[in-house]
């Protein structure tokens, strides 16, 4: 019901964060954002702006892919992505155009691209969720290398294909390199520790019993919580920084492809306002 509720104030007032163009714009974004959160905020988006919107939704890491092939011929305007693992891949490749500093202020240096190429528009914290009935957290260990120790064989899960898991592998890998981060995959796997497709099952798993740790975004627990407040689950972050206490975020880049790149610019400035920014405090845009 909060989401709902959320989800109704942000395209009821979206629209006063959006300046209007008055022209016949078109956009077409790929988006790796979840479909029931960012459709009905385009929509108002469209109606507010004259800004028509033609959205392909699928996985971040997919669509990173698709642009790659497309190159400097893909139909796409905007990139909208859930990591920033996608958003820096397409970096990498030089298909971003540089943002403008009025979009790149609006948002800490250490959430966007240091080139400008892509500016983060929400975030997510990498946790351990755990079992507090049968986990003490200071027995927890410091940083997510401890889980391939022995005492931990299947006792924690993983969702190994999932984007925000892979965007911390990425992460892993720049600070401590392919060889340390294949040998904690090695690690990881040979410690026999369950595998999920999301976040979410994970969590559920949890509470349910079955396992007793996952490395989870810190607000899977918080819906399940509000949704049964009775359940056992709590977060752990990391006593250490590291990869697994990463803060992923999501965001947006426009690609030099693009025949419309100021309206371009209106969406992802409308994406950076206080409104639609107070919803996803409230309730995290995926």
């Amino acid at each position: 019901m909060k989401r709902l509720t959320v989800i109704a104030l942000l395209i009821a007032l979206v629209g006063a964060a959006c300046s209007t163009s008055g022209g016949d714009d078109s956009l077409t974004v790929y988006s790796g954002r979840s479909e029931d959160l960012v459709q009905p905020l385009i929509d108002r988006f469209v109606e507010e702006t004259g800004i028509e919107v033609a959205v392909r939704y699928a996985g971040s890491s997919d669509l990173a892919a698709t642009i790659l092939e497309e190159g400097s011929s893909s139909p796409a305007d905007l990139f909208f992505a859930q990591d920033p693992a996608s958003l820096g891949t397409v970096a990498l490749a030089g298909l971003f155009v540089e943002l403008p500093s009025s979009i790149t202020d609006m948002v800490p240096t250490r959430f966007s691209d240091t080139n400008g190429q892509w500016v983060g528009t929400s975030g997510r914290a990498r946790v351990v969720v755990y079992d507090g009935t049968k986990v003490n957290p200071s027995d927890l260990p410091d940083t997510e290398d401890g889980f391939v120790e022995a005492e931990w064989s299947g006792r924690t899960g993983i969702a190994p294909t999932n984007g925000s898991f892979l965007a911390f592998v990425a992460a892993k890998i720049l600070s401590d390199g392919e060889e340390a981060t294949l040998v904690w995959l090695k690690g990881m796997a040979a410690n026999s520790s369950p595998t999920y497709p999301k976040n979410s099952p994970i969590v559920a798993a949890v509470n349910a019993g079955e396992i007793e740790t996952g490395l989870v975004n810190h607000y899977y627990l918080l819906r399940a919580l509000a949704e049964n407040p009775g359940e056992v689950g709590e977060n752990f972050f990391f006593t250490v920084p590291t990869a697994g206490s990463l803060v992923m975020p999501a965001g947006a880049g426009i690609l030099k492809s693009s025949g419309n790149q100021e309206a371009a610019q209106t969406f992802v400035e409308c994406m950076l306002g206080d409104v639609a920014q107070t919803a996803c405090a409230e309730e995290p845009c995926e």
